[in-house]
């Protein structure tokens, strides 16, 4: 089993900045890749950033070089470091986790909203 817990979400407005962590608990010896989805209202959830055990990411298009993610696996804790933020970006953000064998867990989720 895995337990995360996310903070960081936040009110911000456009350009601005908000870094989201993700704590992880448990078995996390398994994590084999870890990283935040986001969900608007009425909008599909997608896969927005990953970082892998061998800290390999993957970044959706639409937060290439506005976004960083970054691991500390001394604190086992994910960093999701979002700047130059717009409108657009306003979701709930939920830090995810696939382990070795397969299983999926997720956080509760963290809301960040940006006005214009």
């Amino acid at each position: 089993q895995v337990q995360l817990v996310e903070s960081g979400g936040g009110l911000v407005q456009a350009g601005g900045s908000l870094r989201l962590s993700c704590a992880a608990s448990g078995s996390t010896f398994s994590i084999n890749v870890i990283g935040y989805h986001r969900q608007a209202p009425g909008k599909q959830r997608e896969l927005v950033a990953t970082i892998s055990s061998l800290g390999i990411t993957n970044y959706i298009d639409s937060v290439e070089g506005r976004f960083t993610i970054s691991r500390d696996n001394a604190k086992n804790t994910v960093y999701l470091q979002m700047n130059s933020l717009k409108p657009e970006d306003t979701a709930v953000y939920y830090c995810t986790a696939r382990t070795l064998y397969g299983d999926d867990y997720w956080g509760q989720g963290t809301q960040v909203t940006v006005s214009s």
